[in-house]
């Protein structure tokens, strides 16, 4: 297949794993795929990928900046990887006319306050919140706080900065880890708003989901609900494993279904990839957030779709191409097989010295593949302040339960050595910093 009168336009911070699988889909469809990336418009096409430059920190000038270099060219379709680029992409979409959601919708999915208020305005089920500066200290007693509650930034992602509280001494020391990673030079240099407040909201006790959907013209079609087996109750919330098909009852799967379809026509997106967090109890399904964007990092690869007269499935990143582009194919099912992703954690911070066991972790039946992500002899941050993981593992079996079992074993056959991190000085700061601790 050759389409050279369509291309792809995909916005992405940077480019890795994830964009190398668009980039076969695009080889695939016979597709010209252009990248719009974060990254210094005084080199010349660095990489050779002849890239247009944008900063996404100001999304209206990345997306003026996009029009321009396309001033007068063909039909295209458009794809955001990862929060940032959302923004800029929804911008664009709007200028060249292309059908994305609208940029007041995507920027509202910026802001976990804007989204919480959004949320409750629409008669969803969301727990009490506040929005509390981070300097000077906030004084709970004084604010009426109750316990357990969570504190966390207004708009870092990956439950990075995320913490609970189940008392004043530990809110205290929370809102202090939190001001400290949102003052630091890393954070900092990407330019995001809101660092300076965080959000504090009432803890929902229950199980977490995730929901994977593609939107058409307002209408949401749900490709996957990932359960999340292990218990996210703090006090860091660090994701660790995705499974579908849920294993929830039936009633709870068209609950968490109907939630997803009102949180996203609150919050006003209408078409493009979304990815969903829920919390369920027996009160209810709470939204927690929703982002214009599929599922990130190398997860995508859990999901698989069966297109018609193929003989192989196709992956996510294919099927959004073909959504994007208009190609038929795009409302493809998942396949019928369970599947599973584990995002190793991350156990300490320190230097990563050595990796082992790979080759066991891999016999174990059910297991499709492991990447290890982190690199040897780099430094590595556990939650709350880290939002990188050590790498995936992959799993497909007849039944969610063995596919379970299957990351479980495999990851136990993993070694990590993790060494203490020496004191540097920042180059920004000039402050002795220890980012391996």
């Amino acid at each position: 297949m050759t389409n050279p009168s369509k291309r792809l336009l995909l916005f992405t911070a940077k480019l890795g794993y994830q964009t190398r699988s668009f980039e076969d889909a695009a080889h695939k469809l016979g597709v010209p795929l252009l990248y719009v990336t974060d990254r210094c418009h005084q080199l010349e096409d660095p990489w050779g990928d002849q890239a247009i430059a944008v900063h996404f920190e100001t999304p209206e000038v990345a997306a003026y900046t996009v029009m321009e270099a396309l001033r007068g060219q063909g039909d295209s379709g458009i794809l955001a990887l990862g929060d940032r680029p959302a923004a800029a992409a929804a911008y664009a979409a709007r200028g060249l006319g292309i059908r994305y959601s609208h940029p007041a919708a995507v920027e509202a999915c910026r802001s976990k306050l804007r989204m919480k208020g959004i949320f409750r305005d629409a008669g969803l089920c969301v727990p009490w919140f506040r929005h509390l500066p981070v300097d000077p200290p906030p004084e709970p007693e004084l604010l009426g706080i109750s316990y357990p509650c969570v504190l966390k930034p207004l708009s870092l992602s990956a439950s990075q900065g995320v913490v609970r509280a189940n008392n004043r001494e530990e809110f205290l020391a929370a809102a202090a880890r939190i001001r400290r990673l949102l003052k630091s030079p890393e954070i900092l240099a990407t330019r995001e708003a809101h660092l300076d407040h965080m959000l504090v909201e009432g803890y929902i006790p229950g199980r977490e989901v995730a929901v994977e959907g593609l939107l058409t013209d307002g209408t949401l079609r749900i490709l996957a609900i990932f359960d999340k087996p292990d218990p996210l109750e703090g006090p860091y919330f660090e994701e660790t494993i995705y499974i579908t098909p849920s294993r929830l009852p039936e009633s709870m799967q068209r609950a968490i279904e109907r939630c997803a379809r009102d949180a996203a026509r609150a919050l006003g997106l209408s078409h493009g990839p979304i990815h969903a967090e829920f919390r369920v109890n027996e009160d209810a399904v709470w939204p927690l957030e929703v982002a214009p964007r599929p599922i990130g990092g190398l997860c995508a690869r859990a999901l698989r779709f069966c297109l018609d007269g193929a003989s192989d499935p196709i992956g996510l990143e294919e099927l959004l191409f073909r959504h994007a582009l208009e190609f038929p194919g795009w409302n493809s099912p998942r396949e019928r097989i369970a599947s599973g992703v584990m995002m190793i954690p991350v156990p300490k911070s320190g230097i990563l010295e050595s990796v082992s066991g790979e080759r066991a972790a891999c016999s174990i039946p059910g297991i499709t593949e492991l990447s290890i992500t982190a690199r040897l002899h780099d430094a590595i941050v556990a939650w709350p302040e880290g939002a990188s993981y050590l790498g995936f593992l992959f799993a497909r079996g007849s039944t969610p339960e063995k596919v379970e079992q299957a990351l479980r074993e495999a990851h136990e056959k993993l070694l990590f050595t993790i060494t203490p991190g020496l004191p540097v000085e920042h180059p920004a700061t000039h402050r002795m910093t220890n980012h391996g601790n």
